[in-house]
């Protein structure tokens, strides 16, 4: 199993396959190097590497969940890229995924060859915000996930068209079947962070976003998201008429990455890095 060790003495995991553009692949907030299962079989042509955050998946969890933080999920990333011998990547992130590879943008630009960000930009709708606070470090209420795939249309709002089989496969990747019922695959302890994070005054982003002018970018958005705003991303777009921009059909937070509207702002971003 892959691993590296960061600097605060975390065992973090990762997969790295393929050849050629090194494309770094970085989840949403309490997801892992599984959320990019759907779209892994289009990077051809790439050399894939995806990360589990400290405290998600298969990496190990901090003794300290206030370290559950962009900044030193920035620094992770940084210490997997120096652990691979690698000067610079692209960037895939999704959700929180966009704030580390921005936050990276604005520290350390060396580092990204180009960022592709999924329903995620310098404005976070409140709404969306409340909807993740609803369910983060709670334990499922099911018990199966027969009992999980079921409810999910009704959780994912703003989702239609998923067929059935794909709801199966996300709750497979997202929870842990146990004899007591369907178990977080993260640190419940990320909600503290969260918490403790938000009592902060929120930053001004949008500098964070500019620091990537000049790299191939690409905008997704799920139509129906009610974390990335429409007024938001038409803002990215106006100050990034360059951007390879998707807003997909049929989908809330988050695209899945394998839909057509998707794969084609991708392989275009793709295509400005070779």
């Amino acid at each position: 199993m892959p691993t590296f060790q960061t600097s605060d003495g975390l065992t973090l995991f990762f997969e790295d396959e393929g050849e050629g553009l090194p494309v770094l692949c970085l989840s949403g907030l309490t997801r892992d190097s599984r959320d990019f299962a759907y779209v892994l079989p289009h990077l051809t042509g790439c050399r894939v590497i995806r990360l589990d955050y400290r405290g998600r998946g298969k990496s190990q969890f901090a003794e300290d969940p206030l370290s559950y933080i962009v900044p030193r999920e920035a620094m992770d990333v940084v210490e997997l890229l120096k652990h691979l011998g690698l000067d610079s990547v692209a960037i895939l992130g999704t959700s929180r995924g966009g704030l580390v590879a921005m936050g990276l943008a604005a520290t350390v630009p060396q580092m990204l060859r180009g960022v592709a960000l999924n329903d995620i930009g310098p404005e976070i709708a409140p709404e969306g915000l409340d909807v993740i606070m609803g369910y983060l470090g709670k334990p499922p209420i099911w018990k199966t996930y027969d009992e999980a795939a079921a409810a999910r249309p009704g959780v994912m709002k703003g989702f239609a068209n998923v067929p059935a089989s794909r709801w199966r496969a996300e709750v497979e990747k997202f929870f842990d079947q146990t004899d007591e019922g369907l178990a977080l695959t993260y640190d419940p302890k990320l909600r503290d962070a969260v918490i403790a994070a938000g009592a902060q005054p929120a930053p001004d982003l949008w500098p964070y976003f500019d620091a990537m002018q000049g790299m191939p970018l690409a905008l997704i958005r799920g139509a129906n998201s009610d974390l990335l705003s429409p007024a938001t991303l038409a803002e990215m777009q106006r100050r990034r008429p360059d951007a390879h921009v998707a807003v997909v059909p049929d989908r809330g937070h988050v695209p899945f990455l394998d839909e057509p509207e998707a794969l084609a702002a991708l392989q275009a971003w793709l295509e400005d890095m070779r």
